[in-house]
C-alpha cells in the first residue's frame, strides 16, 4: 500500500469514527482496525492523533463547503442564495448519519488543550462567515447584518444536533427571510 493510499484510509476511518463517536473516545489503535493500515504506517502518516484530527479538519472543511457552494450556486442570484444556505442546512440535517458540526464537536472535546485542533476550527468558521458575507453582500446587505446570518446557522447547527430534529434549519431559514426584509 502506498503512501497516498494509506493516508486516504486512515482519513476515511478516522474522520468517520472521530464523527459517530467523538475524538477522544477513538484511539489510534482503533483507526489502524478501522483502516486496515498497519500501526507503524499510521505513525509514519500521522505522527500524532493531533495531526490526524487536524488532517480530518481540514478535508472536512474543503468537503463541507464545497457542497454548500454547491448547493447554493444552483439558485438563482439575490436573496434566494442567501436562504439556499439554511435550506442545505435542512438537507445536511435529514442525513442518518448527522451528529452536529463536526467543527464545534472538535471545538467542544479539544479546543482547550490542542491549539492546531482550535485553529482549524476557526479557519472554518472564519470561511463560512466570509462565505456568508458574500452572499449578504450580493443582496446589498449591510456589513452588520453578516452576523446575525451566520448565527442563525451556527445556532441550527447546534439545536438540530441537540434536538434530532431538521427543523432548526427551517427556524433559521424563516429568520434569514425575516432578516433579508429588514436589510
Amino acid at each position: 500500500m502506498d503512501l497516498a493510499e494509506a493516508e486516504a484510509r486512515l482519513l476515511d476511518a478516522a474522520e468517520a469514527l472521530f464523527y459517530e463517536r467523538g475524538i477522544q473516545a477513538v484511539g489510534m489503535d482503533q483507526v489502524r482496525a478501522a483502516s486496515g493500515v498497519s500501526l507503524k504506517r499510521l505513525y509514519q502518516v500521522f505522527p500524532s492523533k493531533s495531526e490526524l484530527v487536524r488532517a480530518c479538519l481540514d478535508r472536512r472543511d474543503h468537503r463541507w463547503r464545497a457542497r454548500l457552494a454547491a448547493h447554493v450556486e444552483g439558485r438563482p442570484e439575490g436573496a434566494e442564495r442567501v436562504l439556499a444556505v439554511y435550506d442545505w442546512l435542512y438537507e445536511w440535517f435529514t442525513e442518518p448519519d448527522f451528529r452536529g458540526c463536526a467543527f464545534i464537536n472538535a471545538y467542544g472535546e479539544l479546543g482547550a488543550v490542542d491549539p492546531a485542533v482550535a485553529d482549524a476550527v476557526r479557519a472554518h468558521k472564519g470561511a463560512f462567515h466570509e462565505y456568508l458575507a458574500d452572499l449578504v453582500a450580493s443582496v446589498g446587505g449591510p456589513e452588520r447584518a453578516v452576523g446575525p446570518f451566520v448565527l442563525l446557522a451556527e445556532g441550527a447547527m447546534t439545536a438540530a444536533a441537540i434536538s434530532g430534529s431538521p427543523e432548526p434549519a427551517r427556524q433559521a431559514r424563516s429568520g434569514a427571510r425575516q432578516l433579508l426584509a429588514a436589510t
